[in-house]
């Protein structure tokens, strides 16, 4: 991710027009109005996932973004949906004569390539992705219909993509190039599923698509039970109404086991927390036992087998600072 304007940084003379320039060069030409005499404040950091562009929206100060038929005509932009996730905040978005208003997790999709606005009333933090229609597994029609329609965060895949679009923003930067290619996929395929799900249209989606979102749902479900040390393959299937056969087979699909994937994942919640300066006087043992790993001995020879180290050597290593 890449620190594009942080307006606390720029002098207030210049403020207004940085914001509108580097709000052009990012999402596109757009109509930026912000009230006479009022202060800019805010943050605006953007980066890539593959080939779904990402970034982070933070402003205090009220204002409104315009994508009219006139930019558009002198735009010569692919075609493009963009989805935008409140994460603080509620801005308003309307399009096709539709008018939203997110709530705190909440997330929307609209087309660049028709007149949209977006309005800040009030503080916000938002996540908002980029991507070429064609990524999009629904047609174009069915979409249209969805466009400026909250998707909410309570229920069905609205509940694994809004969390998963949030933390996908936050932490873009940590991800390594395979990773990022292999979450693009994800992020797609949830946001592909939870709209058709809005549009009661999911069975336009193609059987990879739907396969990819209930593994997506199993991972969240691991990763929330990875301290429970009876997490087991027919623990996590019946959690998800599949069979263990079912489930062995998503995991293939992924060139691993299930009993791997909890394996390799408690251990890297273990090396995270072994990192941190702030648990820095929690036992190694206390660590393990965390994620789900109590017997000390399995831990270490675990532990040592995959990082070449032993569990108190990496916390150690760790913590030596650079000259």
């Amino acid at each position: 991710m890449t620190v594009l304007i942080r307006t606390r940084d720029i002098p207030s003379a210049e403020r207004y027009e940085a914001w509108r320039s580097i709000v052009a060069d990012t999402l596109g030409p757009l109509d930026v109005r912000i009230d006479p005499g009022v202060p800019l404040r805010g943050e605006i950091v953007a980066g890539h996932l593959g080939s779904v562009a990402v970034g982070r929206v933070q402003t205090a100060t009220p204002h409104s973004v315009h994508r009219t038929s006139g930019l558009i005509r002198r735009d010569d932009a692919a075609e493009l949906y963009r989805v935008v996730l409140a994460v603080s905040g509620a801005p308003l978005i309307t399009q096709d004569g539709r008018t939203a208003r997110l709530n705190r997790g909440e997330f929307a999709i609209y087309d660049y390539n028709r007149p949209y606005d977006v309005a800040y009333d009030s503080p916000v933090r938002l996540a908002v992705f980029g991507f070429p229609r064609d990524q999009l597994a629904l047609p174009t029609d069915a979409v249209a219909g969805l466009t400026a329609v909250p998707i909410v965060g309570d229920s069905g895949t609205g509940a694994l993509a809004g969390p998963l679009l949030r933390r996908v923003a936050q932490d873009l930067e940590t991800y390594q190039p395979a990773s990022a290619a292999r979450l693009s996929a994800v992020v797609m395929n949830l946001v592909s599923t939870a709209v058709a799900e809005h549009a009661g249209q999911a069975g336009l989606l193609g059987a990879e698509s739907r396969e990819q979102t209930l593994l997506a749902g199993i991972h969240v479900f691991i990763e929330q039970h990875l301290g429970d040390t009876g997490l087991a393959p027919a623990l996590v299937a019946a959690a998800n109404h599949i069979s263990v056969r079912y489930l062995h087979r998503l995991f293939e699909t992924q060139n691993t086991t299930v009993a791997a994937w909890i394996r390799r994942r408690r251990l890297e919640r273990c090396r995270d927390d072994l990192a941190d300066p702030a648990l820095a006087h929690v036992p190694v043992g206390a660590v393990a036992a965390r994620w789900g790993l109590p017997d000390p001995a399995h831990f270490s020879r675990l532990f040592r087998r995959t990082y070449g180290m032993t569990a108190a050597e990496y916390r150690r290593a760790c913590q030596v600072l650079p000259a």
